[in-house]
C-alpha cells in the first residue's frame, strides 16, 4: 500500500538555522492539510518527501509515486505546457507522424492517447488551452491550473500541493476543490485557504513544537485547537498558581523556623539549661531545619516541572504589527489616470482595449476579473514596466507596487539590506524596529530573502514597502495574501484599514477586499462573462 513516513526527520539551513526537528508523521491514501505559521517548514516538508532536499537527522520512506506541485511555476520563455507535462519529446514524434515524417522506429514509440489524456488532464482542473501553448501566454492562476494538471497527470499515488488555490479566481478554486474532493489516492496540501482545507481528511499543524495530527477537516481542526489551548492556559494558570502558593507556604516554615530558632538562642543565653540539653536543642533544630529544606525544595521542583510541562504545550507567538505613518494625500489629489488604453503582449490580441480609469485621493479600488482577463497587466501598465499599445497612463504621486513574486527584492541579500535600499533615509534603528514588527527580530532580519519561504518573503516585501518613514501615498499589491498565514492576513488587513493613501490591489479573497474597505471594483472580465 502507498505510503509517506517520517522518522526522526530534522533539517536546517545551509546557515545552521533549525527548522524541523524530530518528526514522526504517517500519511496514507487521505487528503491532509498541512498548516501552520510562515516559515515554520511546510514548504520544506514537501521538498524532503520529493528528495528536493536531503535529511540532517532522520529519515523519509516513500512507498508509491508522486505528483509535485509547487508554489511557483518557473518555466523558460519558450517552454509549452507539454514541456510542463514532461511529454515535449512524445508530442514531437506524433507531430512528426501526422506529417508523414517519423521513422519507423518512432511510430513504434508513438503514444497515441497522448492529445487526450492531456486534454483530459487539462479539463479535471477547468483549463482550456493546447499542449504547445507556450507558459509565458498564460496568467498566473492559469500557469497554476496547467501545473497542477500536470501533476495528475500520470495518475499518481499520492499529491504534493503547495499553495494550490493561490492566484487563482472563483472558478480556478472551485475546480480545485472538485479535484480534491474526488481525489482517491494519497494528497498533502499546504494551504491557508480555509475553504480547501475544509475538504481534508485530516489536519497536521506544523509549529515550533512539532507536528500534531487532527482527524477531520479545518473546522473540526480550528475547534478542537481552541479546546486545547484553553485547556493548555487553564493547566499553566493552575500550575503557576501552585508553585507560587509553594514558595509562599515554604517561605511561612522558614520564618516560623527561624523565630522558634530565635527563640531558643535566646532562653539558653539566659541559662538555667544544661548544656547538653541545649546541643540536643540545637541539633533536633538544624535536622528539622534541613528536612524542611529539603522538602521545600522538593516541592518547589515538583511545581516548577508541572509548570514547564504546561509551558511545553502552548507555543509562545509574537503577533505582527502593522502600523503606518500617515501620507497626507490630499481627498482632491489627482493619483492615476488611464485614457483610452489598450495593452498586451500581444498586439494582435490585446488582453485591454480601451481602457479609462481615474483614481482621486484616498480611493480605494479592486481589480477584479478571472485568470487570464489582464488584471496583473493592468497593474504592471501602472508600475510603468510595460508601455501601452495605445492611450496613455499617468501617475501624479509616489507609488509602490508590490508584486506576486516579490520582485521588489534582491534574492541575494538580506532582508535588513533590502530595508535599507528601499528606505534610504533609514536609520539602522528605525530599520531594525520596523523589521521587528513584521516578525524579522535580531539575527532573522539578515537573512538572505532567497532563503525565505514564500509567506516570510512577501512578509519581507510588506514591511520594505510600508515600513519607511515616508509610506507611498499609492500602494499597489498583487494578490498581497498569497502565502501568508491567516494571522499575518489579519494584520496585513488591520493597517490596511488604518493606511490613508490611496490603495490599487487585485486579489480573488473576498473576505480581505470587504476587511481592505473596498470602495470600488474595476471588473476585466469579457463581455460575455462580465454579466455573469
Amino acid at each position: 500500500m502507498a505510503s509517506i513516513t517520517l522518522s526522526k526527520l530534522s533539517w536546517s539551513t545551509p546557515d545552521g538555522q533549525g527548522v524541523l526537528s524530530g518528526l514522526d508523521i504517517a500519511f496514507g491514501r487521505e487528503r491532509v492539510g498541512l498548516v501552520g505559521r510562515n516559515g515554520v517548514g511546510k514548504t520544506t516538508l514537501l521538498r524532503l518527501v520529493a528528495g528536493e532536499l536531503q535529511p540532517l537527522g532522520g529519515g523519509v520512506s516513500v512507498s508509491g509515486t508522486l505528483g509535485r506541485l509547487k508554489q511557483t511555476v518557473r518555466f523558460g520563455e519558450r517552454e509549452t505546457l507539454a514541456d510542463l507535462f514532461g511529454v515535449g519529446d512524445a508530442l514531437a514524434i506524433l507531430r512528426r507522424a501526422e506529417a508523414g515524417e517519423a521513422g519507423v522506429e518512432e511510430l513504434a514509440d508513438a503514444d497515441w492517447t497522448l492529445e487526450e489524456r492531456i486534454a483530459a488532464a487539462l479539463a479535471r482542473v477547468g483549463l482550456d488551452a493546447r499542449p504547445d501553448t507556450r507558459l509565458a501566454q498564460l496568467s498566473g492562476g492559469q500557469r497554476t491550473r496547467a501545473s497542477l494538471a500536470a501533476a495528475v497527470f500520470a495518475e499518481p499515488d499520492f499529491l504534493l500541493l503547495d499553495e494550490p488555490t493561490n492566484n487563482l479566481d472563483r472558478p480556478g478554486r472551485e475546480a480545485v476543490m472538485a479535484l480534491l474532493a474526488g481525489w482517491r489516492a494519497g494528497a498533502i496540501v499546504v494551504s491557508h485557504d480555509r475553504e480547501l482545507l475544509d475538504h481534508m481528511d485530516a489536519i497536521v499543524e506544523l509549529s515550533t513544537l512539532g507536528a500534531a495530527r487532527y482527524g477531520g477537516n479545518w473546522t473540526l481542526y480550528r475547534e478542537r485547537k481552541a479546546a486545547e489551548l484553553a485547556a493548555a492556559a487553564q493547566d499553566l494558570a493552575h500550575a503557576e498558581k501552585a508553585a507560587a502558593e509553594i514558595d509562599r507556604k515554604a517561605q511561612r516554615a522558614t520564618e516560623r523556623q527561624d523565630r522558634r530558632d530565635g527563640a531558643g538562642a535566646r532562653a539558653g543565653a539566659r541559662g538555667g539549661t544544661p548544656r547538653i540539653l541545649l546541643g540536643a536543642r540545637r541539633s533536633n533544630a538544624e535536622a528539622s531545619r534541613g528536612e524542611g529544606v529539603r522538602l521545600a525544595e522538593r516541592q518547589r521542583a515538583e511545581a516548577r516541572t508541572a509548570v514547564a510541562a504546561a509551558q511545553a504545550r502552548i507555543e509562545i507567538l509574537k503577533d505582527m504589527a502593522v502600523t503606518l505613518p500617515p501620507t497626507g494625500l490630499p481627498a482632491n489629489r489627482t493619483v492615476l489616470r488611464l485614457e483610452g488604453v489598450t495593452a498586451g503582449h500581444d498586439a494582435g490580441r490585446p488582453l485591454i482595449r480601451d481602457l479609462s480609469l481615474s483614481m482621486v485621493g484616498p480611493e480605494r479600488v479592486a481589480v477584479v476579473g478571472p485568470n487570464g482577463s489582464g488584471k496583473t497587466t493592468l497593474l504592471r501598465l501602472i508600475a510603468g514596466q510595460l508601455a501601452p499599445i495605445r492611450g496613455t497612463v499617468s501617475v501624479a504621486v509616489g507609488f509602490a507596487m508590490l508584486d506576486q513574486s516579490v520582485g521588489i527584492l534582491d534574492p541575494e541579500t538580506s532582508i535588513r539590506d533590502n530595508f535599507l535600499r528601499l528606505n534610504p533615509g533609514a536609520t539602522e534603528n528605525a530599520c531594525r524596529a520596523t523589521l521587528a514588527s513584521f516578525l524579522f527580530r535580531a539575527d532573522a532580519a539578515l537573512q538572505r530573502v532567497g532563503t525565505l519561504s514564500g509567506g516570510q518573503a512577501l512578509r519581507a516585501g510588506l514591511a520594505c514597502v510600508l515600513g519607511g518613514a515616508e509610506p507611498p501615498s499609492l500602494l499597489i499589491l498583487d494578490e498581497p495574501t498569497n502565502h501568508l498565514d491567516i494571522d499575518s492576513i489579519e494584520a496585513i488587513e488591520a493597517g490596511l484599514a488604518a493606511y490613508d493613501g490611496a490603495l490599487l490591489l487585485v486579489s480573488h479573497d473576498e473576505t480581505f477586499l470587504a476587511r481592505a474597505g473596498i470602495q470600488r471594483r474595476l471588473d476585466l472580465s469579457p463581455p460575455e462573462r462580465a454579466g455573469a
